[in-house]
């Protein structure tokens, strides 16, 4: 254990020891989420969740939205109960993976190089792992937090959350009475300058999400015919210039905030006209931030026709659109005008952009829990360029921030394990987050 590690009311040791296993088992539970509603749900996951949590003395309810959709609350009692409480909240569910891709199985949970390897072991049974080594450590060893912490695993946030956190938040609302901040999954992770400075990135903003069906009507016909109104050539048109289109820049705060911070740590001029200059020298993680500083509309999916000598009569293509809080009417306006008339949108699933600032009890808490384990700590706010469960939590007026807190190598690639080929997560990583996790909870 690093040198002042374990928070002074009591040390983390059992946590640290079985986060790599938790972490290893919650992979091993095969729990993909195809967004149509045919992969095999969280039940399993739930259900060993639930387990470990009633071995420590806790009573968690699982909640079953669909068949198989199932997430685990519990609230936690804290030592001073007329102090509104803390919500830590994460996800079961995964993103399919191909096994012929990978090293490694993807729901082998194997341990190897240093890394617990698959699906899931980033984005984000890691922070289960660690939320549930954590608190198993301290009531095992009796110590309470200083505040009512409700924990809550949730189902089918890779396809937004609609048979868990919306579900949660829409039917059982009480659960979460008395929350007033959170805490979720990407962010707390570290960026290396150099061996004396690390920024761990801290989420307070994520863009909003419209994943959408586009639709272009035209003329069926014999394909050996000429037709002018063929839908697919004019869906494709309206693709193409979807996909060559760039967004106009803007500097949210939370941006502008993370990108003054890494101009600075990096002896750099920030030029706000042209901050792709500064994200350039963020390696991995730029792919992340770049995505920030504009709204953004990705094809994803293509679909048309029935028969190679027939012309059909509709073509469709999906689009995962994101937002910029503050920027969403300005979204759609830009949208529309470059996909054209011909084009019908249909909505598949939308929500909201969130963002607050970086300021407040809870955010010293975050950086000094990091800076207690790693002296070369700097917290900095960031825009997530995806979204997370906290959009149906700030529903409940719950402040939410991302910090799952990861020491990572600073020669891997994070931002490639999100639902990546060969998602892995450093065994020494979960241990610092375990044991950075315990600070926070004690101090806030």
């Amino acid at each position: 254990m690093a040198e002042g590690a374990g928070v002074g009311t009591g040390a983390v040791g059992g946590g640290e020891a079985e986060v790599a296993e938790l972490c290893r088992d919650l992979i091993r539970i095969d729990t993909s989420n195809f967004g149509d509603g045919s992969g095999p749900g969280e039940r399993g996951a739930a259900e060993f969740v639930a387990e470990k949590l009633a071995e420590v003395g806790l009573e968690p309810e699982i909640f079953e939205s669909a068949k198989g959709r199932a997430s685990v609350v519990v609230r936690v009692e804290g030592e001073d109960r007329s102090r509104p409480g803390l919500l830590i909240h994460g996800h079961t569910d995964v993103v399919p993976a191909n096994a012929a891709d990978w090293t490694y199985d993807p729901f082998s949970g194997e341990i190897a190089d240093g890394c617990v390897w698959g699906r899931g072991a980033v984005d984000m049974k890691d922070m289960d792992a660690m939320v549930l080594a954590v608190m198993r450590d301290r009531l095992r060893t009796g110590r309470k937090p200083p505040r009512d912490v409700v924990l809550a695993f949730l189902a089918d946030e890779e396809a937004g959350g609609t048979y868990g956190a919306r579900y949660l938040v829409d039917q059982k609302p009480e659960l979460f009475e008395g929350c007033n901040e959170a805490i979720g999954e990407v962010g707390g992770f570290s960026f290396t300058v150099n061996d004396d400075l690390r920024l761990y990135l801290i989420e307070t903003a994520e863009k909003g999400m419209e994943w959408m069906k586009l639709v272009v009507d035209g003329t069926a016909g014999h394909g050996s015919m000429i037709n002018k109104d063929n839908a697919i050539v004019e869906l494709s048109r309206a693709i193409t210039r979807l996909g060559e289109y760039q967004f106009p820049l803007r500097l949210t705060k939370s941006v502008r905030a993370f990108l003054e911070e890494v101009s600075d740590a990096l002896g750099i001029e920030l030029d706000p006209d042209d901050p792709e200059a500064a994200i350039e020298k963020l390696g991995p993680i730029a792919r992340i931030i770049g995505a920030t500083v504009r709204n953004t509309a990705q094809p994803t999916m293509l679909g048309s026709g029935y028969k190679v000598n027939v012309i059909p009569g509709q073509a469709t293509a999906h689009v995962d659109g994101r937002f910029l809080p503050g920027y969403e009417d300005e979204f759609f306006e830009q949208l529309d005008a470059v996909l054209g008339p011909r084009v019908r949108r249909e909505r598949v699933h939308g929500d909201r952009a969130l963002e607050t600032d970086f300021d407040g009890a809870l955010v010293e808490a975050m950086a000094a829990a990091l800076k207690a384990e790693d002296p070369a700590a700097r917290a900095v706010p960031y825009c997530l360029s995806g979204g997370t469960d906290a959009k149906s939590f700030a529903d409940l007026g719950i402040r939410c921030f991302g910090f799952a807190p990861l020491k990572l190598p600073a020669d891997l690639d994070f931002a490639g394990m999100f639902h990546g080929v060969d998602e892995r997560v450093p065994v020494d990583g979960l241990k610092f987050g375990v044991r950075v996790l315990d600070r926070f909870i004690d101090a806030c």
